[in-house]
C-alpha cells in the first residue's frame, strides 16, 4: 500500500468483521449509502460464481476490464518489490492480492466511501492494515475457523475485536454475552465508544415469503424518524436479517454523529434496507428452494430458526442438502441441524475444493444424529437434482459452505438454460 501511494487514506472506510452476518451488514450499508447518493465501493468474500462479485462499485460488480487492469497493476508492483527488496518483501497471498486489487479499483473509480469486509478473523486479517476507518462494525460471533481463531467464543471475539482502532467508534452485535464482554473491554482499551445492538432494538411486525417488516426502536430509530416509528421492510425472510439490518442502521446513525455534513433521511434508510441484495443467505432460488451459507454453529442456529419458521408458516416438510469444508466443526453442525428441526430427508455433498469434507465422514456424522437414511453425493449437480426430486412440492434447504452455494447457483443456471432450450 505504501508503494501504491496509500490510496486507502483518501477513502472513508467502514470496516466490518464477525462470524455471521458481516456480508449482509456490508450489503445493507452499501445499499444505504447508494440510496443517499454517495459513491460507494464494497469489498466482500468469497464470491459465489464469478470473482468480480467481490468488488462492487455503486452496487454493480466491477467490469472485467477494470478487474484486469487492477490485477496487472498490482502484479507489476509485486514484481518490482520482489526484485528490489527480496529480503524484505514476500509475495502476497491470494486474499492479499484481492484486497490490494480492491483498493486499486476503488481508487480508480473515485469511491468516496468503501465498505470493507474482513476475510478471516480481524486482528491479523490483511484488511486490518487500514489505519483510521470511520467506524468499526462487529457482527454476531460464533465458533468459526477454530484452527486459526481459537476454540472458545472469547478467543474468536478477541480476534474479531482486533479491528477496533483507537478512538474509532465500534458498533457491535450484543446477543452473545461472552463476545460482548471481550468487545467492550477492547473498546475501553482503545478509548473507542461502543454501540451495542441487541434484540431490544427492534420488533418483528410481519413475516412473508418475500421478507420481513420490523419496527426499529431506541436511538437508531430516533436518529431517522423522530416524529414516529421507523418501519423497515427487509427483503429476506430469515429472522436473523432483522439484527443485521439494525446493525447497519445503527452504523448509519453513528456515521451521522461522526461525519460533518453526513445526514441521512428516513427515506434513504428505508430505501437502502428495502433494496439491499445479498445472494446465498436464505436466498429464495426457486420454487420451494432456498440457499443459505450457514457454515458455523452460530450460523446453523440462525438457519434452523429461519427454516423451521418458514416450514411451519407454509405448512410443508423440510429437506436438507448440506456440504462443509474441513476446517469447520462439522460434527457440532450435524448435531445442531438434527436437534433443531425434524428433517424429512438429508443429503450431504462433496464440494469441489481441496478443503472439502469427505462425504462418507460427513454422512457418518449426520447418521449419528439423524434417525433416517443420509444420502451422499459426489457432485453438486447430482445432489441438487436428486434432492429436488425427493423433496417434490415440499421445501428444500441447501446450507453449509458458501463454496457449495456458489456451485449450486451454477447448476441452477444450467438447469434454467436447459429448460429454456
Amino acid at each position: 500500500l505504501e508503494a501504491m501511494g496509500h490510496p486507502e487514506r483518501k477513502m472513508k472506510l467502514i470496516h466490518v468483521a464477525g462470524s455471521n452476518g458481516k456480508g449482509s451488514v456490508c450489503a445493507y450499508l452499501s445499499s444505504i449509502l447508494k440510496a443517499a447518493g454517495k459513491e460507494v465501493g464494497l469489498f466482500t468474500s468469497p464470491h459465489l460464481v464469478k470473482i468480480n462479485e467481490r468488488f462492487k462499485i455503486n452496487e454493480e460488480d466491477v467490469s472485467d476490464e477494470l478487474f484486469l487492469e487492477a490485477f496487472e497493476g498490482v502484479m507489476d508492483l509485486v514484481r518490482q518489490l520482489l526484485k528490489a527488496k527480496p529480503e524484505e518483501f514476500a509475495h502476497p497471498t491470494f486474499f492479499e492480492l484481492l484486497f490490494l486489487m480492491g483498493i486499486y479499483i476503488f481508487d480508480k473509480a473515485h469511491m468516496e466511501y468503501v465498505v470493507l469486509e474482513t476475510g478471516l478473523g480481524g486482528r491479523f486479517d490483511a484488511t486490518n492494515v487500514i489505519e483510521k476507518p470511520l467506524v468499526s462494525v462487529i457482527t454476531s460471533i460464533s465458533l468459526d475457523h477454530i484452527m486459526y481463531l481459537g476454540d472458545t467464543i472469547e478467543a474468536v471475539a478477541g480476534e474479531k475485536a482486533g479491528i477496533i482502532k483507537r478512538q474509532v467508534p465500534v458498533i457491535y452485535d450484543d446477543t452473545v454475552p461472552e463476545a460482548s464482554e471481550v468487545i467492550r473491554e477492547r473498546a475501553v482499551q482503545m478509548a473507542s465508544k461502543a454501540y451495542p445492538v441487541g434484540k431490544g432494538d427492534f420488533s418483528i411486525l410481519e413475516t412473508k415469503d418475500q421478507g420481513l417488516s420490523i419496527r426499529a426502536e431506541g436511538e437508531a430509530a430516533q436518529a431517522f424518524a423522530a416524529a414516529g416509528p421507523l418501519v423497515l421492510k427487509i427483503p429476506f425472510e430469515a429472522p436473523y436479517q432483522a439484527e443485521n439490518a439494525m446493525l447497519a442502521v445503527k452504523t448509519a446513525a453513528v456515521l451521522g454523529q461522526r461525519e460533518r455534513g453526513f445526514r441521512l433521511t428516513e427515506a434513504q434508510i428505508t430505501e437502502g434496507i428495502r433494496t439491499a441484495r445479498w445472494a446465498g443467505r436464505m436466498e429464495r432460488a426457486g420454487e420451494n428452494l432456498y440457499l443459505d451459507g450457514a457454515h458455523n454453529p452460530g450460523g446453523i442456529k440462525a438457519f434452523i430458526q429461519a427454516a423451521a419458521s418458514m416450514a411451519a408458516r407454509q405448512k410443508k416438510k423440510a429437506y436438507l442438502l448440506f456440504g462443509a469444508v474441513s476446517d469447520k466443526d462439522y460434527r457440532a453442525m450435524a448435531r445442531l441441524l438434527c436437534e433443531g428441526i425434524s428433517w424429512a430427508g438429508i443429503g450431504v455433498v462433496h464440494i469441489d475444493s481441496s478443503r472439502s469434507m469427505d462425504t462418507e465422514v460427513l454422512a457418518e456424522a449426520f447418521s449419528q444424529a439423524y434417525k433416517g437414511p443420509v444420502r451422499a453425493f459426489e457432485t453438486a449437480g447430482e445432489a441438487l437434482w436428486e434432492m429436488k426430486k425427493q423433496a417434490g412440492d415440499e421445501l428444500l434447504f441447501c446450507a453449509g459452505s458458501l463454496y457449495l452455494i456458489g456451485e449450486l447457483k451454477v447448476q441452477l443456471k444450467g438447469m434454467e438454460r436447459r429448460e429454456d432450450t
